[in-house]
């Protein structure tokens, strides 16, 4: 009897951590796409230099759509995959309410619309624009929806953004710009 038990509890668990194997595995299958798009160029287009080190360093304006009805928040992005040093995060953002940014959207790490902005990788809060030192480099603008708002502090890096909305994205998409400075 006691052997016979042992069987359906050891049976009981390793179907309990499969189970719980399987959900986050349709969870993530589960997840939507975001359409992301920018006025100011296409996906794959270059990125205007007033957006850039070489004109006024403003965020360029982005929109997005397709967002499940389930959204709470949202959470953006930015990184230059190509830089020398390894991926450079230029932008991120959490707890962003609506599905659109205007173009330059202030720097503080706190807005008043519960917006909160996070280091890039100049140790400053808020879009820091393309500014490769050479060559054409790629600009990811990834947003995701997320099922909750995040509590972070503000000024928290991309890496602490990613850990704390990885199992809160419901949907997710990217824009991808283009910048080479003209010399």
């Amino acid at each position: 009897m006691g052997l016979l038990f042992g069987l359906v509890l050891s049976g009981a668990f390793a179907f309990g951590c499969g189970a719980k194997r399987e959900e986050n595995m349709q969870k993530q299958a589960r997840v939507s796409v975001l359409q992301v798009t920018s006025s100011a160029f296409t996906n794959e287009g270059s990125i205007p230099a007033r957006f850039t080190c070489d004109g006024d360093g403003i965020s360029p304006p982005l929109a997005w759509s397709g967002a499940p009805d389930a959204t709470e928040s949202f959470a953006l992005v930015v990184e230059d995959p190509d830089a020398p040093s390894g991926t450079f995060v230029h932008w991120v953002a959490w707890n962003i309410k609506s599905p659109k940014l205007d173009e330059n959207v202030s720097k503080e790490a706190v807005l008043g619309n519960g917006m909160r902005q996070g280091q890039n990788s100049w140790s400053k809060p808020g879009y820091g624009g393309p500014c490769p030192p050479s060559g054409s480099h790629r600009y990811y603008f990834k947003v995701f929806a997320l099922d909750r708002e995040l509590e972070l502090p503000p000024k928290s890096d991309s890496a602490a953004l990613e850990k704390a909305m990885s199992v809160h994205v419901i949907a997710q998409g990217e824009l991808m710009g283009r910048y080479q400075r003209k010399r």
